[in-house]
């Protein structure tokens, strides 16, 4: 005796399915990266220190945040000699012009995005290139003109996302806000 099914998709691979479709059809386009909101990050204890900087939000910013004044604020802290620190720093000690790190650069711009009222906006910890022995931080700006990577450590303006090798900047972990995101590239994703 010959059994036909008359169900065409078994109902796992009919989940799998729709669950894929809904992620990638709210995934970032930068770089292949999908970023998933999760409850915590292997970060969340270094980051506790800067918490407070990344929840607060300028109640009278206009969010009217120019490329080129961005592209200011990243020269002026890419002039800031680099030297790293193991905690973060805050943006007011980046500001002093004492040595700072990819970590505390980024939040310093992040910082200065956020009280103007940028929307979209995230900081951002991976890996330069995915030889990289060490992590790197940077921001992830999407605006309706085109997503942009904003790196004052390296760079002394923004990059648009779509012009960048797509092995440079691998994203881990990103936040914006009080949001934790695990990132993950589109085509991992579609292969799990």
């Amino acid at each position: 005796m010959i059994l036909i099914s008359l169900q065409p998709f078994a109902p796992r691979k009919i989940f799998a399915l729709a669950a894929a479709i809904i992620c990638l059809s709210t995934a970032s386009s930068f770089a292949s990266a999908i970023f998933l909101s999760v409850d915590s990050t292997p970060y969340d204890r270094q980051m506790s220190r800067i918490r407070p900087i990344l929840v607060s939000r300028s109640v009278d910013a206009d969010g009217d945040v120019s490329l080129s004044l961005v592209n200011q604020w990243m020269g002026n802290l890419r002039e800031i000699p680099y030297g790293y620190h193991i905690e973060w720093r805050t943006p007011a000690e980046v500001e002093t012009g004492a040595p700072a790190d990819c970590k505390g650069k980024a939040l310093a711009l992040y910082r200065r995005m956020q009280a103007r009222g940028a929307k979209n906006l995230r900081l951002v910890i991976g890996l330069r290139a995915p030889t990289s022995r060490v992590t790197h931080a940077w921001l992830i700006w999407e605006t309706k003109h085109g997503n942009y990577v904003l790196d004052p450590t390296f760079n002394f303006m923004a990059s648009r996302a779509e012009e960048l090798d797509e092995n440079s900047y691998v994203p881990l972990y990103a936040y914006s806000g009080g949001r934790k995101f695990r990132a993950a590239t589109s085509q991992l994703y579609a292969t799990n």
